[in-house]
């Protein structure tokens, strides 16, 4: 029976791949780091800290919600082209993307960013065999260099503004998801008296009240990121308190007097300051057109590997923040020895005891 099962999930794989590559053949593939956290059941303390990973399922279900998608949004614009509600993602301005120009071309790829089948195609290309995470952080950067997808009601713009940049579709809507957003809730309604089994309602119709409701789900939608954010970054300081380890990490941004570092083993993106605050650096020597930090010998550019000491400053309760310092590559006068072994039992023990301590008290105070 399984057999069964296994071979029509790959039958199914397989004509959606090519629905996929007819349709959708250019839409941007971008990357963000999605964080999972384990919580223990009973305390619900942060138990681990890890990249969520994503299987060959997650991509057939992603891509049939996908041309789900988009085959309700070109009918519900053909039935109310004033009032459908639709989704657009507007094309980036060219220079979002000069910090992913220049890290492209000293990596020795040209990125091409006419369109987004341009951008797609040289993001695609953009591999290096011995750097397996060099794709992914291109993709990070590229990211970052996007505008704000937002919902709009059609009758508002021009057809040729309805363009979805990162999907590289001229339509696009939410439908999938009706039980966790409001829109898709709209748009089934739309749907609903498109198909005939359902009435429609005078707010339902009106361009004016659906262009407000527009806005304020995309106000609602940019809080609940931030909200979602901060949820992580609470959990992840959480998790990190008291902890000091050694961890492997790549650079993705170099600043005047700092290094951005994505530590992959956690999601982690964090600054490690080359210098005090109000002071410059007498190791370091910064390079802004070719983006880079020079210490003697060592240069460092975006994308190199690095080792980083990691560990949460909790002076300020209000304003915890992560400090990193540099392990690999040595640097005289800057980088930190690798720890040892009984440093970080230590450090585990003191965690321990704070805990139990911390759970004594609770229980305390309970009696």
């Amino acid at each position: 029976m399984l057999r069964k099962i296994w071979e029509y999930y790959k039958e199914v794989w397989g004509l959606l791949k090519g629905i996929w590559k007819n349709c959708l053949e250019w839409a941007l593939v971008l990357a963000s780091p999605e964080v999972k956290i384990h919580m223990d059941s009973e305390t619900m303390e942060p138990l681990d800290v890890e990249v969520k990973k994503l299987f060959e399922t997650n991509s057939m279900v992603e891509e049939f919600m996908l041309l789900a998608n988009i085959s309700v949004a070109e009918k519900i614009l053909e039935d109310f082209p004033e009032c459908a509600m639709l989704r657009r993602h507007p094309t980036p301005p060219s220079a979002n993307f000069d910090p992913l120009i220049k890290a492209g071309k000293h990596l020795g790829f040209e990125i091409n960013i006419d369109s987004g089948k341009n951008l797609a195609k040289s993001l695609d290309e953009a591999v290096k065999p011995e750097n397996p995470y060099l794709n992914t952080m291109l993709r990070i950067l590229a990211t970052r260099c996007m505008m704000q997808a937002v919902y709009f009601a059609s009758g508002t713009l021009q057809k040729d503004e309805f363009f979805h940049y990162g999907l590289a579709v001229p339509l696009y809507t939410h439908f999938t998801s009706p039980i966790r957003r409001y829109a898709d809730i709209i748009v089934h309604r739309l749907l609903a008296v498109t198909c005939g089994s359902d009435c429609t309602y005078p707010d339902l119709l009106d361009k004016q009240k659906s262009t407000e409701l527009c806005q304020n789900l995309n106000y609602r939608n940019r809080m609940a990121q931030y909200a979602g954010r901060a949820s992580v970054a609470f959990n992840t300081h959480l998790f990190f308190k008291g902890k000091l380890q050694v961890e492997e990490g790549y650079i993705l941004y170099v600043r005047k007097n700092a290094l951005q570092i994505l530590i992959p083993k956690y999601g982690l993106e964090c600054t490690l300051f080359l210098a005090k605050k109000g002071e410059s650096s007498n190791i370091f020597e910064y390079n802004e057109e070719a983006q880079n930090q020079k210490a003697g010998d060592i240069i460092l550019h975006a994308f190199d590997p690095v080792k980083v000491r990691l560990s949460l400053d909790s002076n300020n309760i209000q304003h915890e923040k992560f400090v990193l310092q540099l392990v690999s590559p040595y640097i005289e006068g800057f980088s930190v020895p690798l720890l040892e072994e009984s440093d970080t039992e230590n450090n585990t023990s003191k965690v321990k005891k704070r805990k139990s301590g911390d759970d004594l008290n609770k229980k305390r105070k309970k009696k």
